[in-house]
């Protein structure tokens, strides 16, 4: 049996939606512990899987892209994570089977040959390089001529785009808001589609704003653990280029929960992904217990939902035999 437990990830920002020096997305974002997809997976003579999940569709096609024909896997979802609000659920779930049919059938596929098999990584690499190594990650995305759109992952079939900086992130708190389920509100499938053709090409100006914030504020940041000058970049990053789109398509309460931490005393917040899941760091535990608090308040008083502490993966998913 084939234990794999995989992290979720926090998509600070695509960088280029404008392509117009030849490349578009590039994305910048970390991984985190919690919320976690964990499976476990035997042979067996079919492919089933086992648990009630939204994921298990996902992780079927998944199953059927890799495993040999006449063929079968039996997966059983022990945890999951909700799907569409901005925790990068599809990909760490499709590769989540996909590493453990590629373990019980020996087929020696690395983690980007494993990610092209299942679809994953058009658009973003975030999420595949979360999965591989966990830290903080930028990718060069893609070859505008060879994707030849602005267009999501799930629309994409092009390759992930090169990782060009992963650093562990360093030892800091960090809160996510999760609102219910009743606000999952994340773009998807063809809505998804429907908004990268509606404001893509982002104006140039701020794609170049976006660009020297990672390379000049955020990455060395990172490197010299300076979650002050981190915090700062994060919060410029949630009003231009694509984030700021993405923001503004949101229910007024999760950009209220942004400012909401943004001005009790977090070293930045922001919205991952389409959201709306909503993150915030803090260096000091007591200052994240605070700030957990202030934003249960929040959501228990609009749109529901539950605020948790975690800390960043820095290590990948875990494939483990039993």
């Amino acid at each position: 049996m084939i234990r794999v437990k995989s992290p979720s990830r926090i998509h600070m920002g695509l960088i280029d939606m404008n392509a117009e020096l030849g490349r578009v997305d590039g994305g910048v974002g970390l991984s985190i512990d919690q919320p976690y997809v964990l499976i476990s997976a035997e042979v067996a003579d079919d492919i089933e899987i086992i648990g009630q999940s939204f994921l298990a569709q996902r992780m079927e096609a998944a199953v059927r892209a890799l495993v040999p024909e006449g063929q079968g896997v039996r997966v059983t979802i022990e945890a999951d994570m909700p799907p569409h609000v901005g925790c990068g659920s599809g990909t760490q779930a499709a590769l989540s089977v996909a590493a453990a049919v590629n373990r019980l059938y020996g087929l020696g596929l690395s983690v980007r040959e494993m990610a092209i098999a299942v679809g994953r990584g058009g658009t973003s690499g975030i999420g595949v390089a979360s999965f591989e190594k966990g830290g903080f990650i930028v990718d060069g995305g893609h070859k505008f001529a060879e994707k030849g759109s602005f267009s999501p992952s799930s629309a994409s079939k092009t390759p992930p785009g090169p990782v060009l900086f992963r650093e562990d992130f360093p030892d800091w708190e960090i809160v996510l808001a999760l609102p219910s389920e009743d606000m999952h509100m994340g773009a998807h499938d063809a809505q998804e589609v429907d908004i990268f053709e509606k404001e893509c090409p982002i104006p140039l100006h701020e794609v170049q704003a976006v660009a020297h914030i990672v390379l000049m504020n955020m990455m060395p940041a990172i490197m010299e653990k300076d979650i002050e000058a981190f915090g700062k970049a994060t919060d410029r990053l949630q009003t231009m280029g694509f984030k700021q789109r993405e923001i503004h398509l949101q229910h007024q309460a999760v950009r209220d929960l942004i400012e909401l931490l943004q001005d009790s005393g977090a070293y930045g917040a922001g919205m991952s992904s389409f959201g709306p899941v909503v993150y915030a760091f803090t260096d000091n535990p007591e200052d994240a217990s605070y700030l957990r608090e202030d934003a249960q308040a929040f959501l228990d008083g609009t749109i529901g939902g539950k605020v948790i502490i975690t800390r960043a993966n820095n290590t990948g998913a875990s494939i483990l035999e039993e």
